[in-house]
């Protein structure tokens, strides 16, 4: 019966029946949808064709009465659709695959990003409530709660679309929601060097480091791709091998290992379900027999685990983390090692340095593209400081008539741990 609405739409002139302006619309769509569920019976699960049915009848039978066009017809019905089953006036922006980043600060704007710029959606919520039960529906989705008492939290769209949700008392302007989507089809090496984001020579280099097992860290600022560029590096892993993902959100997509384990943190919620960390499921993954750990992001105490984990025989695992390079990447895992033990600097380091063989550090450019920065070797300790080597570096070399970036992926020196590579049989 949902095909009614559009026959009916093609059989009559565009100039018939009167269409209701924009504010009369949501009026329509707030009626229609009160009396839709008072039809509804909870009791029970209703399929997607179910509701447009009852949605189609309810428009046809009451657009004389709320002058309901018909040229608005079939926009009604999706919006009373998406209200019902979906996530409202977000469903549109997370089905566009245009659309990278979606930000919501409470009822009043909303915010998207596409094709690297930050535009005002021009639509919004018609209420707080009917915000917050989008972002209930979210977190009820992947068994997260968030309520005041516990206002901030991490959650995923069924697309695996990253989620953050902040409510009040915190935010101040309103429930706060922010969505990163991700491409359907994860990004490979091959699609990174149509982009322009690395060489074919340094994909071949860290091609053979990720098959010989160097512990690899990713780092790099907010946006820079840093879980795409993970993603992309996991499929030069040989498919023979056990490898076990931790994330505090599920956002890897690792298609080409036949044993892979996936695990996920868990907040603690209302019904007394005690919280697991991403150190808890670390340091239960040591027993799971693996070959290699890929810790979605380090950003606490847990990296302490991390490098324990590096340094008991777990080579080839890999991570990332937030830093402006990778010199300050090293800094702020000693500082967050630091919030996880009480150890002596010099400890730290030799863990450190004794751990992490390379540092691959991203970048987003103010032509808004997403580049790999410096590719580092960590060759040891030198005068109480870990020594860092550049093997690779990004010179820019002007700008493109475009407004483009102009740079390339420059090679700076030659790998000198080189015993990785000679055990697995590789050379450079």
């Amino acid at each position: 019966m949902h095909m009614r609405i559009e026959e009916e739409r093609s059989g009559e002139e565009n100039g018939s029946g009167k269409n209701v302006g924009q504010y009369g619309l949501a009026d329509c769509k707030k009626k229609l949808q009160a009396m839709i569920l008072e039809r509804l019976d909870f009791s029970r699960e209703a399929a997607d064709e179910e509701i447009k049915d009852m949605i189609d009848e309810l428009i046809i039978a009451q657009s004389k009465e709320l002058l309901i066009g018909i040229r608005d017809r079939g926009r009604l019905r999706q919006e009373l659709f998406y209200s019902i089953r979906k996530l409202d006036i977000l469903q549109e922006l997370i089905d566009d695959t245009e659309v990278t980043e979606i930000m919501i600060n409470g009822t009043d704007e909303i915010f998207i990003e596409k094709a690297g710029q930050i535009i005002n959606y021009g639509m919004k919520f018609e209420s707080k409530e009917k915000l917050e039960d989008v972002i209930q529906r979210i977190a009820a989705g992947c068994n997260r709660t968030v309520n005041e008492a516990s206002p901030i939290v991490d959650a995923r769209l069924e697309n695996g679309s990253r989620v953050n949700v902040v409510l009040s008392p915190v935010a101040l302007n309103g429930p706060i929601l922010t969505i990163r989507r991700f491409p359907d089809k994860a990004i490979g090496m091959e699609d990174l060097r149509a982009f322009g984001s690395i060489t074919e020579e340094a994909d071949r280099f860290l091609n053979k480091l990720v098959k010989a097992k160097y512990n690899i860290f990713i780092s790099g600022g907010t946006g820079s791709g840093k879980t795409t560029f993970l993603n992309a590096l996991s499929a030069y892993i040989p498919q023979d091998e056990r490898i076990i993902t931790i994330e505090d959100n599920a956002e890897l997509q690792i298609r080409n290992i036949p044993n892979l384990v996936r695990m996920e943190t868990r907040n603690a919620n209302v019904e007394g379900c005690k919280p697991i960390s991403i150190r808890d499921l670390i340091k239960t993954s040591l027993r799971m027999r693996p070959d290699r750990i890929i810790v979605g992001e380090v950003r606490g105490e847990e990296a302490i685990d991390m490098m324990q984990c590096l340094n008991t025989g777990h080579d080839g695992s890999m991570s990332t983390g937030h830093a402006n390079s990778s010199a300050d990447m090293l800094s702020r895992l000693e500082t967050m090692i630091l919030m996880g033990m009480e150890l002596p600097l010099m400890a730290i380091r030799q863990q450190i340095a004794s751990g992490l063989d390379i540092i691959i550090h991203l970048g987003r450019l103010r032509d808004k593209s997403r580049k790999v920065l410096e590719i580092s070797e960590i060759e040891g300790m030198e005068d109480g400081q870990i020594k860092l080597r550049p093997l690779y570096e990004f010179e820019e070399r002007g700008k493109e008539n475009n407004g483009k970036v102009n740079g390339l992926l420059i090679k700076k020196g030659e790998l000198r741990n080189v015993g990785k590579l000679k055990a697995a049989g590789i050379g450079l």
